[in-house]
């Protein structure tokens, strides 16, 4: 079966416009905005107006106060 030479040729615009279109949903930066549905534990991202995305905030952890061995041995002992 041998499609007319027409045709061919819009299937092969629509595969150059459906990758264009792809590249440029690869390459926008996606833009970080504020969900009230979620809360300010979230973080969400929308690249393109058309991708949303969102994911827990992390939250630092508060370093822990570092003592050495010594410090402790001497506190306990006298």
């Amino acid at each position: 079966m041998t499609l007319p030479r027409r045709s061919l040729k819009a299937f092969a615009i629509a595969v150059a416009v459906a990758a264009v279109a792809g590249a440029a949903l690869l390459l926008a930066h996606p833009q970080p905005f504020e969900s009230a549905v979620l809360g300010a534990d979230w973080e969400c991202t929308q690249t393109a107006f058309v991708l949303t995305s969102c994911a827990p905030r992390v939250r630092e952890a508060i370093p822990a106060v570092e003592t050495s061995r010594k410090d402790a041995i001497r506190q306990t002992r006298g």
